[in-house]
């Protein structure tokens, strides 16, 4: 992901984002789905193939993931497989190329 041009400038990060939008409702209906979800989330993360998740939105409106793979295929793979897409608590899922010109590391808390 990145690197420097032949100028020496730094070229962009790229990933795949996989946005999500959820049901009106996900906050009641995702109990008991919700374990399996954030397990499946975590494989992901651990593989190193999923680098930054999180819902967004109070109440949530839906989710953002950012992939380090080459292959759209493999985040496809990543929707088929979740416990909240196979119950329809996710109403429509939008994968794009994100090219990142601006980042740090997050925190990693106290």
């Amino acid at each position: 992901m990145g690197g420097s041009d032949k100028a020496g400038a730094r070229s962009p990060l790229r990933c795949l984002l996989l946005a999500y939008e959820y049901v009106p409702d996900i906050v009641e209906r995702r109990a008991p789905y919700r374990e399996a979800h954030l397990a499946h989330v975590a494989a992901w993360h651990d593989r190193g193939e999923l680098a930054i998740a999180g819902a967004f939105g109070d109440p949530p409106a839906g989710a953002l993931f950012a992939f380090d793979v080459e292959d759209r295929a493999r985040v496809e793979e990543f929707v088929a497989a979740d416990p909240y897409v196979v119950v329809g608590l996710v109403t429509s899922h939008r994968i794009e190329p994100w090219a990142i010109v601006a980042h740090r590391p997050l925190d990693e808390g106290p």
